[in-house]
């Protein structure tokens, strides 16, 4: 099991090269998209977030003071605007009640930052390991959709294996680092979308063809 984890990652990589993953300028654009590209593109999330640094809005304290009401219309076009409103807004109160401000609460060591995250409604295990692996910079496996489809056509999971069950195998069989964990993510999520696709994969095609 750990030479097939190593094996894929060393394939992906010698196939695609590094992907320079999460697109975002600061941990604050990353946390944010990180909440808006649940259940949409990341096409969408980024006309959001462009729109909002054109407006001045791409920082912490400007988005935690707007209403609501306000803040669900100018994230519109990620889906679900409303709900992830809500989220946002939760989120920003817990780092300010917790931290007083954002790079205080990214600071935490890997285990709290990731339990505070999960604490707020409306962050799963997904959103809060992303925030944690690319806007503060900790160690941490984040598994998706890709990851499960990826690894269940591969023989790797069972049909009902959960998100820590997944987690583990990678944290169990590669360094403890972030940059590796993230270039790992990035690639599979890259496999994905061009080889492993939902319908129709290109399996002959495959950079993990064989394995």
């Amino acid at each position: 099991m750990t030479n097939r984890i190593v094996e894929i990652h060393t394939r992906l990589f010698d196939h695609f090269g590094p992907q320079h993953w999460w697109p975002g300028e600061t941990p604050f654009e990353i946390m944010l998209g990180a909440v808006l590209t649940q259940n949409t593109s990341w096409r969408n999330v980024s006309m959001v977030i462009e729109a909002l640094k054109g407006e001045g809005l791409l920082f912490f304290s400007a988005l935690e003071a707007l209403p609501t009401e306000i803040l669900a219309e100018k994230i519109r076009p990620s889906g679900y605007y409303n709900q992830k409103a809500k989220r946002l807004k939760g989120l920003f109160a817990a780092i300010r009640e917790d931290s007083g401000d954002l790079d205080t609460f990214l600071d935490q060591d890997t285990a709290t930052l990731r339990e505070k995250l999960l604490a707020v409604k409306g962050i799963g295990p997904e959103t809060a390991d992303s925030i944690t692996l690319y806007a503060a910079g900790k160690p941490v496996f984040v598994v998706d959709a890709y990851t499960y489809r990826i690894l269940l056509r591969h023989d790797l999971i069972a049909d009902d294996a959960g998100y820590e069950e997944i987690q583990d195998l990678f944290l169990g069989k590669l360094p403890t680092e972030t940059q590796l964990f993230n270039e790992y993510h990035a690639l599979l999520v890259r496999l994905a979308k061009e080889y492993c696709k939902k319908s129709n994969p290109l399996c002959d095609a495959c950079p993990l063809q064989g394995l």
